[in-house]
């Protein structure tokens, strides 16, 4: 197990100095998932021990969103004062990802012929 979070770990890490180094405008830990999806495609496979750190992780998600509650806890205030922006970017950016992820099952579940049609079963 302590090898697979120094995996994801260094991962991480290798993403946020890519990150900072290069100036890109990605978040250092979505290019370190990107290397660790890139290794796992070359591999073929996700290694076992890798597995069954990850589905820990998971199960205890929960446990991950505590800071981010005491977070809000403590800026109450401010969020009282700002609900319409942070409503509105909400709302916004629900109906923004709902829309892309439409468009995109949209323009990869096309039939593949070029008149959209599914193709007559013989009689």
């Amino acid at each position: 197990m302590i090898e697979s979070l120094t995996l994801l770990l260094v991962c991480q890490l290798a993403g946020e100095a890519i990150a900072r180094a290069s100036g890109v405008p990605f978040p250092g830990p979505v290019i370190g998932m990107a290397i660790l999806f890139i290794g796992l495609m070359i591999r073929g496979s996700v290694p076992e021990p890798l597995q069954h750190t990850t589905r820990s992780i998971l199960d205890h998600l929960s446990l991950l969103f505590v800071p981010a509650g005491v977070g809000v806890m403590i800026y109450l205030p401010l969020v009282a004062d700002e609900w319409l922006p942070i409503a509105s970017a909400i709302i916004i950016g629900t109906l923004v990802t709902m829309a892309a992820t439409a468009w995109v099952m949209n323009l990869f579940l096309k039939p593949s012929g070029d008149s959209g049609e599914q193709p007559e079963k013989p009689k």
